[in-house]
């Protein structure tokens, strides 16, 4: 008898309620105090785009709440492990639409990492590609997954897939692909 593959399980919000495409989320972080914080979309230091353009995290959990983010999934529902696209969801001016949806920024030498940035484009598989996986701790982890399976069709599925994490850029957390402490984080409703 062939396997049948397990159903794929929702991501579900702070609430217990599966996330939905049409709704928004901030992505807070599971940390307390010096520790958590909210995601939001804040200008990248340096940069000479017209629009806001990096992905941030606040550097603590009193304060400001994030930017309310919305995912839209590839295919169907917003499932752990499954490809995504995320976008800030907030009112902007024409020039700054395509400075909403996320992306993986080049290599940054002074981090030897690669930054999250806006400027992405929905459906995009080179560098706006996302997952949602549960995270080891606590809560969820953020996955970018530049390439699809359809490149090493023997390939693992996660193996192009990086953790995004925090680096310090400029007195601010920046998200960025990092290879240990991924970012805890949960999704609450707006």
């Amino acid at each position: 008898l062939p396997s049948e593959s397990p159903l794929p399980k929702p991501v579900l919000d702070t609430n217990g309620k599966e996330l939905n495409p049409n709704s928004s989320y901030r992505i807070i972080s599971i940390g307390r105090g010096a520790l958590g914080g909210d995601v939001y979309l804040g200008k990248s230091p340096n940069s000479d785009a017209p629009c806001p353009d990096g992905v941030f995290r606040y550097n603590s959990d009193v304060g400001p709440s994030g930017t309310p983010v919305r995912f839209i999934p590839l295919s169907g529902g917003i499932f752990e492990d499954q490809l995504l696209n995320i976008q800030f969801n907030i009112p902007t001016v024409k020039l700054c639409v395509s400075y909403t949806i996320w992306k993986v920024g080049n290599l940054n030498s002074y981090f030897r990492t690669m930054l999250l940035e806006t400027g992405g484009t929905i459906g995009q598989a080179y560098n706006s590609n996302f997952k949602i996986v549960k995270s080891s701790k606590i809560g969820y982890n953020l996955l970018s997954c530049p390439f699809t399976p359809i490149i090493c069709l023997r390939c693992p599925e996660d193996q192009f897939c990086a953790k995004v994490g925090v680096v310090i850029q400029n007195g601010k957390r920046r998200l960025a692909l990092v290879n240990e402490n991924p970012l805890d984080v949960l999704f609450q409703e707006v």
